[in-house]
C-alpha cells in the first residue's frame, strides 16, 4: 500500500470512527487514542521505512509468499536472459525487506553492470531490450500477467531515445526482443521456476530472521554463465 493510500484509509476509518463511535459507546478517550497510534504509525513507516511499510507486513504475512514469489519471478527473468547474453549482474534483491536495507525503495531489484556509453549500438540495444523486458516476461510465463517492470520500461525508454533512432525501430525492436525472451522462457521453464526458488528462498522477511539477499554466490542453472549480481533490472548505481 503506497503511503498516499495508506494515508487515504486511515482517514476514511478516523471519520467513520467519529461517527460511529459514540453511537456504539466508545469513549472519546479511545477514539483519540486510535487516532494518534494512526497517525503515529504513519509517521513512524514514512520516517523508519519509506512509506513501504505495509508492504513489509504484507510480505511477513502468511500470503505474503505469493507476493514474493512473483517478485523472485520477475527477478529470476532478468538474472536468466542477462546470463544469456553475457551481461553482468550485480545484485539481485527480492522483496522490500531486502531493498531497505540498502537504502532502496522497493520491491525488487536486479542490479546490472552499466553500459560503458549513453548511446548503445543496435546490437547492444537489442541485448538490452531482451535482458530488461525479461521480467516482465517471466511474471507474464507463470502468472499469466505482469504487474511490475514500470521502471524497467522507463530505463528501456531512455536508452533507445538516447540511441538517435526513430520511434517505430524502437518499438519494433522492444517487440522483436519481446517475443524472444517469451519463447526462451517458455522453453526453459524449469529454469525460470527453479531461479526463483532459489532467490525467494533467501529473501528476508519480518519475523523471520536476517537473512542475506542473494547475490553473485548463487548458482545460475545449468547452460548459463555465471552472474555476478526491484518490481526491476537498473544498471549499476
Amino acid at each position: 500500500m503506497t503511503s498516499p493510500l495508506a494515508a487515504g484509509v486511515v482517514v476514511a476509518l478516523i471519520s467513520l470512527l467519529a461517527v460511529l463511535g459514540p453511537l456504539l459507546g466508545l469513549s472519546p478517550w479511545w477514539i483519540a487514542l486510535a487516532v494518534a497510534l494512526c497517525l503515529g504509525g504513519l509517521s513512524l513507516d514514512a520516517f523508519r521505512f519509506g512509506g513501504r511499510g505495509g508492504h513489509l507486513l504484507a510480505e511477513a504475512m502468511p500470503g505474503g509468499q505469493l507476493r514474493l514469489r512473483r517478485i523472485a519471478t520477475h527477478e529470476a527473468g532478468h538474472v536468466l536472459i542477462a546470463a544469456q547474453e553475457g551481461m553482468v549482474v550485480r545484485q539481485v534483491l527480492v522483496g522490500s525487506l531486502a531493498c531497505l536495507r540498502v537504502g532502496l525503495s522497493a520491491g525488487g531489484t536486479t542490479e546490472l553492470e552499466p553500459p560503458a556509453s549513453a548511446k548503445l549500438a543496435l546490437e547492444d540495444l537489442r541485448r538490452w531490450s531482451r535482458v530488461l523486458q525479461a521480467g516482465m516476461v517471466a511474471e507474464q510465463v507463470i502468472f499469466g500477467d505482469n504487474v511490475g517492470g514500470a521502471d524497467d520500461r522507463a530505463l528501456l525508454g531512455r536508452l533507445w531515445g538516447l540511441s538517435g533512432h526513430d520511434v517505430d525501430t524502437a518499438q519494433r525492436e522492444q517487440r522483436r526482443a519481446r517475443r524472444e525472451v517469451e519463447q526462451c522462457l517458455r522453453k526453459r521453464r524449469e529454469d525460470l521456476d527453479g531461479q526463483a526458488q532459489t532467490l525467494l528462498a533467501a529473501a528476508p522477511r519480518l519475523g523471520r530472521g536476517r537473512g542475506s539477499p542473494p547475490d553473485s554466490s548463487h548458482q545460475p542453472p545449468s547452460g548459463a554463465a555465471a552472474p555476478t549480481e526491484d518490481s526491476g533490472a537498473e544498471p549499476g548505481r
